[in-house]
């Protein structure tokens, strides 16, 4: 009989990576607080975040596997999270523009003996100058406004991109090898029968 596994996350882009992994799994959101504390860097704050969704979900699912991450946009010690509001979008679409930052994902994976395997994966993203042009025309589209950082790599940032360095699904929300390989463990399925088709 094969363990439930369970997406504690509301995040589509998420839920279609998964998916693309071939296990079935039900969608079960965690909603905790996502303030950062006082001196936290990225890193803590997105496997802190990830942990606590994960434990959230696992508190009233625990014959399951319980999958939750958290993805944020840092740039130097700055945690770009998703804007509130067209202007911050605007801001935060500026101070990427022509320089690097990293997008980290923090990932937790429970087993139903309570177990857990989690990690951060981060990825290098560069994006070319954009015009403020750019910027205005693809934040009227509406496309940032639920995205770390003011953007969608799968989307219309795709265009913004100068080099990536480090794994794409990471930057849309699901490092899949690395969940791959953690779900492995609990699921008693080598990372390869859990891979994207070819």
């Amino acid at each position: 009989m094969r363990i439930p596994v369970i997406l504690a996350s509301a995040s589509p882009r998420r839920r279609d990576l998964l998916a693309e992994l071939r296990v079935p799994f039900e969608v079960v959101p965690a909603d905790v607080d996502e303030t950062p504390r006082r001196g936290e860097s990225p890193e803590a704050l997105v496997q802190r975040l990830a942990r606590a969704k994960a434990m959230k979900t696992f508190a009233h699912r625990r014959a399951s596997v319980v999958l939750a991450a958290d993805t944020v946009v840092a740039v130097d010690a700055d945690v770009l999270n998703k804007p509130v509001d067209h202007a911050e979008a605007r801001a935060m679409l500026h101070r990427l523009s022509g320089r690097e930052h990293r997008v980290l994902t923090g990932f937790c994976v429970i087993g139903p003996r309570g177990d857990l395997v989690e990690a951060v994966v981060a990825t290098r993203v560069r994006f070319r100058d954009v015009t403020a042009d750019e910027i205005d025309a693809y934040v009227a589209g509406g496309e940032p406004m639920d995205k770390a950082g003011a953007y969608a790599i799968q989307g219309g940032a795709a265009a913004f991109v100068a080099s990536i360095e480090g794994s794409w699904t990471n930057v849309v929300g699901l490092p899949q090898d690395e969940v791959a390989a953690a779900l492995g463990q609990f699921l008693q399925l080598p990372a390869r029968d859990l891979a994207r088709p070819a």
